[in-house]
């Protein structure tokens, strides 16, 4: 009973406490552990133990099981960051550097660095002793391998993230050094293990990086080694008892199944099963009856570094969608608080375009855009697409398209499906495509054979990492995913965007997105819906899993079960 309790208690207060103040709210369990303690070392050095520590320690052993949704296409992290793909690889891969809920670096294979005084040198310190899965010891080769010949050239993001970096060098074993052409702070937010994967020379610098006989056998330093991969079934990872943080992870494994039915997904964590899904893997309207378990708990922490944008993209290239009225008044047609309400069950936020507004706080963001949001946006759009000259026939149709689904989920068919109707109410009729992860992506990505197709974005920690990549004309890259898959662009907001990117002063780079704002939400080459609140359905049994903003795209090392 008492573990019934303290578990609700920790569910109410739905934050990261100490495990000493999770037992100082129970004090019925606190006192049965000082009577226990009292038998083996009497009760005067019980209680001072429990005045000064944690009252009781992470235990050693368990499984986790995660459900991850859909199965991810590749387990190369470094070049595709489609979201299974990191709930996977992160806990195989570290980063140079880990990051508190404020955003801060914190030390992670790299345990100190250096900014100089202009910016454009880094040098960071790297761990001694950190080995590899397979033995092989991690060294500054390592880094500069992984930066110059992989993330800045292949990884999605690593080619805007390390952009400015003009070389690394490895002065000894244990000292890198990064050489920039100009300041690029935001490059000191994406050093994770999800985002920057630090991979070993001695593997991956044989053979072509992108089809890479490693990808779906990795080898990294992280605190699970990857055992086995059972397509459609599940991907098994076991404890690296070599990890460099002492004692750690605490868990014996981690299995991600992948579970294509949706009822069958939520039956398993209630039963318990599994034990953690994010990122939708469990509808919107099932993690508002499993909240009421008391098994249960909702967490909404662990996705403050992504901010994701839903949008709907257009094929730019491609009539109708080179005419910006058709674009405008798609965005005009879609009732967002709708969307909101009945598809993702409350956890979203309307927007009108592509920087969230957990910016504001830094004034990145701003509202003062074309808003779509409007309660006439029907009649608006009826009368752009007249203008556009796209007139009703006959049968009351203005032209026929492919709606391609992102395929992560239940709530994003029923998206498609919402899509489709609210087209239809302004002539269009809308066929919807569902297909799995792998052909959604070239279809999108390389291919470009689509016409408009749903998706969301993260904002991640800046606009230079995780919102160029949508618009800027230097991400039209056929082959590389999550970038500017639209092929939209503008000579303005490309210069606004590089002013923007290297601007020290917060009040005139506030200026600039401001004005990249008003830019691209007239433009329109995506519609942008509404912000996502992520909701992490979690056993209670199992504690210290969200401690990071990155959650899911974390390493659980720390992670532990009672």
């Amino acid at each position: 009973m008492a573990g019934i309790v303290r578990g609700s208690l920790v569910f109410k207060l739905r934050m990261s406490v100490s495990l000493f103040a999770r037992d100082v709210f129970t004090g019925r369990f606190a006192m049965r552990l000082v009577r226990c303690l009292a038998l083996v070392a009497g009760l005067g050095s019980a209680a001072a133990g429990l005045a000064t520590g944690p009252a009781f320690a992470q235990k050693r052993g368990g499984t986790l099981v995660q459900i991850t949704q859909p199965e991810p296409p590749t387990l190369g992290s470094y070049i595709s960051t489609a979201n299974p793909v990191g709930q996977v690889a992160a806990k195989i891969y570290d980063g140079l550097l880990e990051y508190d809920f404020d955003l801060k670096p914190l030390p992670g294979l790299a345990e100190s660095w250096t900014i100089s005084d202009d910016g454009k040198t880094v040098t960071f310190r790297l761990r001694s002793g950190v080995k590899f899965h397979d033995g092989q010891p991690f060294s500054s080769a390592d880094v500069q391998f992984s930066v110059m010949e992989v993330l800045k050239k292949v990884h999605p993001r690593g080619i805007n993230t390390f952009s400015e970096v003009t070389a690394v060098e490895t002065p000894d074993a244990q000292t890198v050094v990064f050489r920039l052409n100009r300041p690029a702070p935001y490059m000191m937010a994406a050093l994770s293990g999800y985002e920057s994967p630090m991979l070993p020379k001695h593997i991956f610098g044989q053979g072509d990086i992108r089809s890479h006989q490693n990808a779906n056998t990795p080898v990294g330093t992280g605190p699970f080694k990857f055992t086995e991969w059972r397509r459609g079934e599940f991907v098994r990872l076991d404890r690296n008892a070599d990890y460099w943080k002492p004692g750690r992870p605490y868990l014996d494994r981690i299995v991600v199944r992948f579970i294509g039915d949706t009822g069958t997904r939520a039956a398993a964590l209630e039963k318990g099963e599994a034990h953690i899904a994010g990122f939708g893997a469990v509808p919107y309207n099932d993690v508002k009856k499993l909240e009421k378990l008391p098994n249960i708990q909702i967490e909404t922490k662990g996705y403050e570094m992504l901010s994701p944008v839903v949008e709907l993209m257009f094929n730019t290239r491609k009539a109708p969608f080179d005419n910006v009225k058709v674009r405008q008044a798609i965005s005009y047609a879609i009732d967002r608080k709708f969307v909101i309400d009945n598809i993702w069950f409350g956890f979203g936020k309307p927007t009108n375009g592509p920087i969230s507004s957990n910016f504001a706080a830094s004034g990145l963001y701003s509202a003062d855009v074309t808003n779509y949001n409007v309660p006439d946006g029907v009649e608006r759009a009826n009368r752009l697409l007249d203008e556009a000259g796209f007139p009703r026939k006959a049968d009351g149709i203005r032209f026929e398209i492919t709606h391609d689904i992102t395929p992560y989920g239940e709530e994003w068919r029923r998206f498609g499906e919402y899509t489709q109707q609210a087209l239809a109410r302004i002539g269009i009729k809308a066929s919807l495509r569902y297909e799995d992860v792998a052909t959604w992506l070239k279809r999108i990505y390389t291919d470009y054979d689509y016409d408009v197709s749903s998706n969301h974005l993260f904002n991640l920690a800046d606009p230079v990492l995780g919102v160029h990549r949508a618009f800027h004309s230097r991400f039209i890259r056929p082959g590389t995913v999550f970038v500017n898959g639209v092929r939209w662009s503008d000579p303005r907001a490309d210069e606004l965007m590089d002013r923007a990117t290297i601007e020290p002063d917060p009040k005139k780079r506030a200026e600039l997105y401001a004005e990249i704002q008003k830019i691209v939400v007239a433009a329109a080459p995506l519609a942008w819906t509404h912000e996502i609140s992520f909701a992490t359905v979690l056993d209670k049994r199992y504690r210290d899993v969200i401690v990071s903003p990155l959650g899911l795209f974390s390493s659980f090392d720390s992670a532990w079960r009672e």
